[in-house]
């Protein structure tokens, strides 16, 4: 058997690339470890539809969520996913954190984030009153998204492209038998194993990225592929619905993109504080939320929520990213590779894909379509 084209990975990023590159090509394969699709990173976020404003600009991370943000917001108004541009609101919470606040705003601007406004603080509590601030980006264009139901879209939309799709099923190895041929060997539930030629390989596995694009006899320390799994607590706010309607953020040190609490409203008006990531050293999909982290993550979002209580909050979930930097490691951009210059002509391997990636999901497989045209 012979396919055009194989896509490792089934979560948000595979399944837009195989709904955007099926609208030309019909002989495709989506292979997927899990039971079904979007069942590690996709299924476990904030679902934020970022603005780009904390990215270096000129980075891919920068360019394709703002080029991201703008293809979501035209797909769920024409295919009714749900989608609330709620908007979102950097907080300062002392003067001292004013420069860096407008520095982001500079920033923001430079990366085409368009509905930007700085606020004092008086009008931020005008739109927000739980908040303390003495100053506010607000980012009009930031949002919440429903990713299972954008998942299933393009489940949908790959399937009706004659996309097949194959379930529990891992990858043993990728040999390249000529140029713009490859064999790959599978192994199923039962053990049996199975080999098949494709003409091209996009590795979008997410957590196993790298792993993958070894067993393709790349060297991904050289390559700069190696990926490192970093945590991120969530932990539910026992407010009632729409006490905050708004992504708040508090104002972050410019070098280092995001922040050290996050409050997230769902779709549902229900709140969730994500304090910042923390590093894994060992790669193990360990779910169980740090209940040592709680009085701290409390201790953090109170400088900007000072009416939350200790008995407000309480675990809930945890999502796995893979970065490819370690602690202390300057922030590394995405990488989307297509790897003729490494002899494998017809490769794409995509790594470190971590936030803001579900944003940026559509551009980047407009982006991997480019490549591989």
């Amino acid at each position: 058997m012979e396919i055009g084209t194989t896509i490792i990975g089934a979560g948000v990023i595979g399944l837009a690339i195989a709904a955007e590159i099926s609208k030309q090509d019909r002989n495709i394969y989506v292979i997927e470890s899990n039971a079904s699709f979007g069942n590690e990173i996709s299924s476990r976020s904030g679902e934020v539809v970022h603005a780009g404003v904390y990215y270096p600009t000129d980075s891919l991370k920068a360019r394709l969520c703002v080029e991201g943000n703008h293809r979501l917001r035209k797909l769920c108004e024409s295919r009714q996913i749900p989608l609330r541009l709620c908007g979102k609101i950097i907080v300062a919470t002392s003067e001292e954190e004013v420069p860096r606040l407008e520095a982001l705003a500079r920033r923001a601007r430079d990366n085409g984030v368009n509905g930007l406004d700085l606020l004092s603080g008086s009008a931020c509590r005008k739109l927000e009153p739980q908040l303390n601030a003495v100053a506010a980006l607000h980012v009009t264009t930031a949002g919440i998204i429903d990713s299972r139901q954008l998942i299933r879209h393009f489940v949908a939309q790959a399937g009706m492209n004659a996309v097949s799709f194959v379930y529990q099923t891992r990858i043993l190895s990728v040999v390249k038998r000529e140029p713009g041929r490859y064999v790959v060997q599978v192994v199923y539930p039962d053990g049996e194993t199975e080999k098949f030629v494709t003409q091209r390989i996009i590795n979008a596995a997410g957590l196993d990225a790298d792993q993958i694009a070894a067993g393709m006899g790349l060297d991904i320390d050289r390559q700069g592929y190696r990926q490192y799994f970093w945590k991120s607590d969530y932990y539910a706010v026992q407010w009632p619905k729409d006490t905050l309607t708004r992504l708040i953020d508090p104002v972050p040190e410019l070098h280092v993109p995001g922040c050290d609490v996050r409050t997230l409203p769902d779709l549902n008006g229900r709140l969730k504080l994500r304090p910042r990531s923390t590093y894994m050293p060992e790669r193990e999909l360990n779910y169980t939320v740090d209940p040592m982290r709680l009085d701290a993550c409390f201790n953090a979002a109170r400088r900007y929520l000072p009416n939350l209580r200790r008995e407000d909050i309480r675990p809930e979930m945890v999502g796995i990213q893979p970065k490819l930097q370690r602690p202390g490691d300057s922030e590394r951009d995405f990488v989307i590779q297509e790897e003729s210059e490494n002899g494998l002509p017809g490769v794409v391997n995509l790594a470190g894909i971590e936030s803001p990636g579900l944003t940026a999901c559509m551009a980047i497989a407009k982006y991997v379509s480019n490549l591989i045209a």
